[in-house]
């Protein structure tokens, strides 16, 4: 994908975001890996509705502004940490929607107890160990690195997920199934029996998913 298009893809998603209400006003963030060492991040408190291509940073792993004149998401490190530590990685979103961000708050991560969270997030979302305050920007990407490990969605403690993918729309669709899974988790802990899935199952569901979903007959 040209870097245009690229710019194009996430400022779409930037607007899916905010559409489906998957983040309000500024919170959230995109980001896509446009390089091996190199990705495109939305800038710092700018509306969704007004982002132009040109806002978007271009930033190293290592942290360096190298194209853009808009200061980078602040939590930018959570990105590129990401990157560095996910080779499989190439997009990253981290959304605020309202179900997902109230497990945030409920002290535990989301077992896996949907055939879509076997498929897409590669079991249950973890969350991880501590609150960290958002000040705190790069302990909380390596909190959040942690936590996440081999999955595909983490819930940050007290804030909200982060989730990932082989593409933008991988990413996307891992924030869709993170929501439902939370509002499905949700309602089971008001009083109903919560079965989980087999961690054997899971991987095989995984296994799948990434060899054979779309090919089967």
């Amino acid at each position: 994908m040209r870097e245009l298009e690229t710019r194009k893809a996430i400022i779409d998603a930037c607007l899916w975001m905010e559409a489906t209400g998957m983040a309000i006003g500024t919170w959230g963030n995109i980001s896509m890996r446009i390089e091996d060492n190199q990705m495109l991040v939305t800038p710092s408190k700018i509306a969704y509705d007004a982002l132009q291509p040109t806002d978007l940073v271009v930033v190293d792993l290592e942290g360096n502004q190298l194209e853009g004149k808009r200061h980078p998401t602040s939590e930018m490190h959570l990105h590129r940490l990401l990157y560095k530590h996910r080779a499989d990685v190439n997009a990253i979103v981290h959304c605020h929607p309202v179900y997902a961000s109230a497990v945030c708050a409920s002290g535990g991560g989301i077992p896996p107890i949907l055939e879509e969270m076997s498929q897409m997030i590669g079991g249950e979302i973890p969350i991880t160990e501590r609150y960290i305050n958002a000040g705190e920007h790069l302990l909380l990407a390596e909190e959040t690195v942690k936590a996440l490990g081999n999955k595909n969605a983490v819930l940050i403690r007290n804030h909200a997920p982060v989730c990932v993918g082989r593409d933008l729309e991988e990413a996307k669709v891992c924030c869709q199934v993170t929501e439902k899974a939370a509002k499905c988790y949700l309602a089971l802990k008001g009083g109903m029996a919560i079965h989980t899935i087999p961690n054997s199952l899971v991987q095989a569901e995984r296994e799948r998913f990434l060899t054979r979903y779309g090919n089967e007959h």
